[in-house]
Formats: C-alpha cells, structure tokens, sequence
C-alpha cells in the first residue's frame, strides 16, 4: 500500500508536515510519496492508494494558491472517488474562528460529496496553540495510518 500526500501551501508550513510524515512513519507503510497540489487536477486521485490531504488555510478560509486547480477541478470535472480512501490534515489559526481549518475542511467536504470515504476524523492544528505542526501531525498520522492499514491487515 502507498501513501500519497497531496500538499496544499503558501509558506511550506504544510510541506514540511508532509515530510516530517514521509521519514517518521517509513516504518509504518511501504511508501510514502509527498506531491505538492501545484497544477493537479481531480485525475491525481486515480491511483490505488491511501491519500491524506495536508492543507494550509490562506486569506479569508481559501484553499492555498497551488491548492485551487485541484479544488476547483473536483468541482468543474466531477467524478465519481468511492474508491478513493482518504484523511486531512487542516492548517488553521484559531484567532481567525470564522474561517479556521477551512482549507482542509473545503476538500474533505468535496471529496465526501463525490463519494470518497474518509477515515477517522478531520485533524486540525491551531497555529495559535505555540505546539509544532510537524510533532502533532506526526503523532496524529502515525494513530490514523494504525486505523487506515487495519482492514487491509484483516483481508491478509
């Protein structure tokens, strides 16, 4: 099984999550391969792989700039993802509580609206808190990948 990180970003904070990720949790899946979202459109989601969003929020609870093909193509080219098995990891500030997370939270919420199954919960890291985005999402990813592999680990 591999893991694909789609990475949505304006100051890398959300790539560095993803490569934190990517050498943390080897031990824990065959591959791991982080893609920035620059110039993807909703065909990244073809592969047979387990996909974890990691989306930074930028402006008034916009998906980053390198993020908006890929967002916007889930809408203007919409396919059917049921065989699409996913989580997000949502980059936010909770001083701004209107818009907080919304970056992760816009693509979990197209994702389930095209069929796509989401494991576990949303994680959400307030940047806000003073704790390292890259420790909490390591921490996080390691419990989801645990809940993610345990039906593939059943079926062997």
């Amino acid at each position: 099984m591999k893991l694909k990180i789609l990475v949505g970003t304006m100051t890398s904070t959300a790539d560095y999550v993803a490569q934190a990720i990517q050498m943390d949790c080897a031990d824990l899946i065959e591959e791991i391969e982080v893609v920035l979202m620059d110039g993807l459109d909703i065909s990244a989601f073809d592969e047979d792989a387990l996909y974890l969003i990691c989306s930074s929020t930028y402006g008034s609870g916009d998906v980053p700039d390198n993020a908006r093909a890929l967002y916007e193509s889930l809408d203007s080219t919409p396919k059917y993802l049921g065989h699409v098995r996913y989580g997000v990891i949502a980059l936010g500030d909770r001083t701004y509580q209107q818009t907080f997370c919304f970056g992760g939270k816009k693509f979990d919420e197209r994702l389930q609206g095209l069929g796509a199954q989401r494991i576990g919960e949303v994680f959400l890291h307030d940047a806000s808190a003073g704790t390292m985005p890259e420790e909490e999402g390591t921490a996080w990813c390691r419990q989801w990948l645990a809940q993610a592999l345990a039906p593939e680990k059943a079926a062997a």
